[in-house]
């Protein structure tokens, strides 16, 4: 297998995603009924770290000074939030924006997403410990500061949130732990000012929530971003997340989100039939190869493979049992880390 072609492929992919502004759409072409034409926080995080693997930190500044340029335009909305504390959902940092105009998207969906300033925090702190920094004046930096007041002010430890898949609210530890994440890395970037209690209260919590997503879901695919790339759980727990999400969630075409799932679900009720989603393969082979269990990542890069389209692209997910795509294809989250998940493979040889 030509993993370079392979890598170079995708990339190609990837990059039809991107918009003028340096914003990445979630999946597909302008104007799809899902709105995944839309700019999500969380999926440009995500589809940008393809490039920051690869060492293209040309196109990687072109996004991150665009998602600075978002919260600059709606800085006064986070001022409001760090001296009020929200109460309301659209009173929260919103989770998506339209790609040009930087305009928040008002019809309901669940917009209250924690993760989503964490990621983003992690992302710049990384950055600056890089020597790759995505900093371009005070402005930059001065918001860099109210992001982390904003998750002091909502008390991201405790705070329920809508969560990665965007759904009802409760306290996630997927959202906990991109927190901690990001605050730990602007802290040691020399950022921002982050009292050490706050992350503290954080590791606390994840803690205490662990190895559960929530009350509800005992195990999630978000729970991977604990591991990549936020890497805030130890050996023991790390383990115990990999061990429930394999067993319960791994299906052929891809991984359930979790148990119960009724996104996509084929069953009326929703109580079987979930959808399977196909960057969970590429996320579990970046895990194992990062843990130097090579067997396991190319176990995991081979299912990836399984699960590419007819044309050699990663959907959102496949209905259950079946080879049959949601619309949402390509999703530039799964692409990317596919890409990220080549790269690794690459190096191992």
């Amino acid at each position: 297998m030509d993993l370079q072609k392979e890598i170079d492929h995708h990339v190609a992919i990837l990059r039809r995603l991107q918009a003028p502004s340096g914003l990445f759409l979630a999946a597909a072409e302008p104007g799809v009924t899902t709105g995944y034409d839309k700019s999500w926080l969380r999926d440009n995080f995500y589809e940008v770290m393809a490039f920051e693997e690869l060492g293209d930190w040309e196109t990687a500044r072109r996004t991150w000074h665009a998602l600075l340029d978002i919260f600059i335009k709606h800085e006064d909305k986070i001022r409001w939030a760090i001296q009020e504390r929200p109460r309301f959902s659209y009173q929260y940092i919103h989770a998506r924006y339209n790609p040009e105009t930087f305009e928040e998207f008002w019809e309901e969906w669940g917009n209250k997403q924690n993760d989503a300033v964490g990621c983003i925090l992690y992302a710049l702190g990384k950055h600056e410990l890089s020597g790759q920094s995505a900093m371009r004046s005070e402005d930059d930096r001065r918001i860099v500061q109210r992001l982390v007041d904003y998750l002091i002010s909502i008390e991201y430890w405790q705070d329920p949130d809508n969560g990665v898949w965007e759904e009802y609210e409760e306290v996630h530890a997927s959202s906990i732990g991109a927190c901690v994440a990001g605050l730990q890395k602007v802290r040691d970037a020399g950022l921002a000012q982050v009292p050490e209690e706050v992350i503290q209260k954080g590791r606390d919590a994840l803690t205490t929530h662990l190895p559960r997503e929530s009350t509800t879901k005992f195990t999630d695919l978000a729970l991977l971003s604990l591991l990549f790339p936020y890497r805030v759980v130890g050996r023991i727990e790390a383990d115990e997340i990999l061990r429930n999400l394999e067993y319960h969630l791994a299906k052929d075409k891809g991984v359930l989100r979790y148990k119960t799932d009724r996104y996509y679900n084929l069953n009326k009720d929703g109580w079987s039939e979930e959808a399977e989603w196909t960057m969970g393969f590429p996320w579990l082979s970046i895990i194992y190869r990062e843990r130097g269990e090579h067997e396991r990542a190319d176990h995991w890069l081979e299912r990836a493979r399984h699960a590419l389209d007819d044309n050699g692209k990663l959907p959102e997910l496949y209905f259950s049992h079946t080879d049959i795509p949601n619309e949402n294809n390509p999703l530039g989250w799964a692409e990317s880390l596919y890409i990220i998940a080549l790269k690794k493979a690459q190096e191992a040889q």
